[in-house]
């Protein structure tokens, strides 16, 4: 809760210079009448250097430390509180007398009284921007203590405090923050109202997993001048298409295997191999957009458009080495980190929201209009010794597609003016100055508070090195900086892509097995699970992230993903194609729920330290979910050697103890989840 606390208070845009301690930048800031309610920052730095000297010289062990400082910290935080709730208090007296004054007043009185209305009204706005003022300078300081005492002694005193205190049934303290932390949600839900802003666009650009800096700058570095639409319609296009042709084979691929020759389970080193190639592309291409927009895009076009060529040359070439090859050429194509990055770099801030909902509505457009497409390619014809039906279709198509899609891009596409600046890179190589709608929309009302305020990036600290700010180098140094729920978070995330592969992948050998499916049906079943991401997405944004914590949504989607993938077993003879196909909704409901989730808690709790660089946060949870896809369909190609009865059970066998693991996991780490 404390934690939580912090993080949602000090969210404010303003930047601050390094060459001010915060202890003057706070003495300087402080409202005078409020002098005694805030924090003794400067006595709490003092009592850390006290403590790390005990403890340096063996005189008081970190049990006592850890005890001394709770109680200390304990005091000044209540301090705090209590004074906002009495002022929060004081404002509601107001705001109800102002009330019963409005009702009181008709259209006849003289005009004189109402503008004494708008007086009061306006005075209550003003002290209730110079309390977020007041609140938001302690909550800096708290977290800047907090780092420090982390920083000397050497362990997670912030873990320790927070795991003692946020759900004790007998803590004051969490009651208190309770109610503050309610203020807060209420405070910017209204900004929320006034701004037109909805919750479903926010909850869509979730799926596009953003870090962001915790101290976004109010400037927009992208000018409405500089904005290029086609450039961004086009990269939307590029995420649309690459969906579609990652999906387009699924119900044909065991088909395609058999007719070459190889088990109908190949089909899952065929779905597999582009995304064991997008394991390496997404690395070269986050680096690659450092310099970059135009040609990475063309050669992930000409890659794709090659690979979709032998794809379906293969067929007449009667070689699976030549499907493979095609499909690994796939994803080696994979621009996706592309695609986001060019949304934060040169999008205007006001539109950078509605493109990151563009780009999750395209992804999931492109899912299902992949399956959807495949069922109309039911042909079968020649041309120059060419053959064209239900598995080479779809590869000819795509090259079509791609081919279109170059020339466009040539004729079309705007390379961006780049500044000589270092890139502060967010999730799978974007900026992190990719700023939600309602933070900078905050921006002009906060700035008008009498005192300015301003917020360091977490990770500054007055007398911290510059190595400490600096972007991590390797995949080593990013795994180092992963806390336990970091960690926990990837594995959910590679939980969910696990279990959402095997159903997908296997979809059209299972079903051809158990319900004797021609290729049509299984396009129709995958097209249709893939049109309710969005509705989902309309409900869980909507309603559930307005109800509930996004933690408690997190474990709630685990679990109905476990009892999902429970309902798929083949256990009760026959197996039915109603437990099929709920079972399969549940599941893939669940998954695309926790996805979103997922990755908003994710984005939170991830060192800011990893939202800068090609290793950044975006690359390991990427890496992380395609090597889910990998080892999933690796799964189910090593299943096609034990009997056809036993591919269902021995594959859903693995989702279900790592979804079972991921359960506990999260709930050893539930506390730290804000």
């Amino acid at each position: 809760m404390l934690l939580c606390f912090c993080r949602k208070l000090s969210q404010s845009p303003f930047k601050t210079s390094n060459m001010v301690t915060f202890g003057k930048r706070l003495k300087e800031s402080q409202i005078q009448e409020w002098k005694g309610y805030y924090m003794d920052y400067k006595f709490m730095k003092k009592k850390v250097n006290q403590f790390k000297q005990q403890i340096d010289t063996g005189t008081q062990d970190h049990t006592y430390v850890l005890k001394g400082f709770s109680r200390i910290l304990d005091d000044q935080i209540e301090k705090v509180v209590l004074f906002l709730l009495q002022q929060q208090g004081l404002l509601g007296q107001r705001l109800s007398s102002l009330g019963e004054q409005r009702n009181a007043v008709s259209q006849e009185e003289e005009s004189f009284k109402i503008c004494d209305l708008e007086q009061g009204y306006r005075q209550v706005g003003q002290d209730l921007l110079r309390l977020l003022c007041f609140l938001e300078m302690n909550a800096i300081g708290i977290r800047k203590i907090l780092k420090k005492i982390d920083k000397h002694f050497g362990y997670k005193f912030t873990d320790y405090y927070v795991k003692t205190r946020s759900n004790h049934p007998y803590s004051q303290l969490q009651q208190v923050l309770k109610q503050v932390d309610s203020m807060v949600d209420s405070i910017n839900a209204a900004v929320k109202r006034l701004s037109n802003s909805t919750s479903f666009l926010d909850f869509l650009g979730k799926h596009a997993f953003i870090i962001l800096e915790d101290s976004p700058s109010l400037e927009d570095p992208v000018s409405e001048e500089k904005f290029h639409f086609v450039s961004l319609l086009l990269n939307l296009v590029n995420a649309f298409l690459y969906m579609v042709n990652t999906y387009i084979v699924v119900p044909t691929a065991d088909s395609y295997s058999i007719s070459l020759g190889a088990a109908a389970t190949v089909c899952g080193v065929v779905i597999g191999s582009m995304a064991v190639a997008q394991l390496f592309s997404s690395v070269y291409f986050s680096s690659w957009s450092n310099r970059s927009y135009l040609k990475p895009l063309l050669f992930s076009s000409i890659v794709l458009l090659a690979g979709n060529i032998l794809y379906a040359l293969a067929y007449d070439m009667k070689s699976i080495v030549v499907l493979l090859l095609g499909r690994l050429l796939c994803g080696l194509g994979s621009a996706r980190v592309i695609n986001m990055r060019y949304i934060s770099d040169c999008v205007p801030l006001k539109l950078r929201m509605k493109a990151s909902a563009g780009f999750v509505s395209a992804s999931a457009l492109g899912m299902a209009c992949g399956p959807a497409l495949a069922c109309l390619f039911q042909t079968h014809f020649k041309i120059c010794n060419l053959t064209f039906n239900e598995a080479t279709l779809p590869g000819w198509f795509m090259a079509l597609a791609w081919l279109v899609f170059l020339l466009l891009l040539l004729i079309y596409f705007k390379e961006p003016e780049r500044e000589i600046k270092e890139n502060v890179l967010s999730p799978e190589g974007r900026p992190s100055s990719f700023c939600t709608l309602e933070e900078n929309l905050m921006a002009p009302f906060l700035v008008k508070c009498k005192t300015k305020t301003a917020y360091e990036e977490e990770s500054c600290d007055e007398d911290g090195p510059k190595e400490d700010q600096k972007p991590v180098t390797s995949i080593i140094s990013a795994y180092q900086l992963l806390s336990p729920s970091v960690k926990v978070q990837l594995f959910v995330y590679f939980m969910l892509k696990y279990a959402m592969e095997i159903l997908l992948a296997e979809s059209s050998v299972i079903t051809t097995y158990y319900f004797v499916w021609q290729t049509s049906a299984v396009a129709i079943f995958l097209a249709c699970l893939g049109l309710t991401v969005l509705p989902v997405n309309v409900i869980v944004g909507h309603y559930l992230s307005n109800k509930f914590e996004e933690r408690k949504i997190l474990l709630a989607s685990e679990i109905m993903l476990c009892i999902g993938i429970l309902l798929s077993f083949h256990i009760i003879v026959p197996y039915s194609v109603p437990q099929y196909v709920a079972s399969a909704l549940i599941t893939f409901v669940s998954a695309e729920v926790l996805e979103g989730v997922n990755l908003s808690l994710l984005s939170r709790v991830m060192s800011s330290r990893l939202s800068r660089g090609t290793f950044n946060g975006g690359l390991l949870s990427t890496e992380a979910g395609t090597l889910a896809r990998v080892i999933a369909d690796g799964t189910i190609t090593v299943s096609g050697f034990l009997p056809e009865r036993w591919l269902l059970n021995v594959t859903l066998l693995p989702s279900l103890l790592i979804c079972l693991s991921s359960i506990i996991a999260t709930t050893f780490t539930y506390n730290y989840l804000y």
